[in-house]
């Protein structure tokens, strides 16, 4: 199983039902109060490139909110051993309208785990994933969808936009 890791405020009602779910699931996990502590705040800044919580990592996957489905299918990818891009990613059409600017959709890179396929493809924080393989990325889910059938060792094709340009890659996961 993979390490969890819930970045909480004690007022925080989403926090309260995420932490719920995990006691209920019988799922380990390790809360970090970010209204208490400092460096776990900046940790979570700079992972996801925003101030919102819950925010929930599960392994290299970082998921933004209490979005039950997406954890279910992290934990389920986790326990069997899927491979994943090792990015922390958000819905980046959501990301561009809290910053006022035209949204781009695509999946909106928050955090590159060192080491993972995502480092070796040259992702970095704020690229936008917009294709997987021919497919069409328009959001966070999208990516996950076009990873469920990928198998370790597997090549991916993926498509990002970083500033103006659009780049290209291949990579093993």
């Amino acid at each position: 199983m993979s390490e969890v890791t819930i970045y909480t405020t004690p007022t925080c009602t989403y926090c309260t039902q995420a932490k719920a779910y995990f006691r209920q699931k019988g799922v380990p996990y390790t809360e970090k109060d970010v209204s208490v502590d400092r460096q776990a705040a900046y940790e979570m800044v700079r992972m996801t490139q925003q101030q919102g919580v819950p925010v929930i990592r599960i392994g290299n996957e970082v998921i933004i909110g209490f979005d039950r489905r997406r954890i279910e299918k992290v934990l389920s990818s986790a326990s069997a051993g899927k491979p994943t891009l090792g990015v922390a990613v958000a819905d980046s059409s959501r990301i561009a309208l809290e910053h006022g600017v035209v949204p781009i959709f695509g999946a909106y890179v928050g955090r590159v785990a060192p080491g993972s396929a995502g480092e070796r493809a040259g992702l970095r924080p704020r690229d936008i994933i917009t294709e997987v393989n021919m497919r069409p990325v328009r959001n966070a889910e999208d990516l996950e969808k076009a990873m469920e059938g990928m198998a370790s060792g597997g090549r991916v094709s993926l498509v990002w936009v970083r500033g103006q340009e659009t780049q290209r890659a291949e990579v093993s996961l």
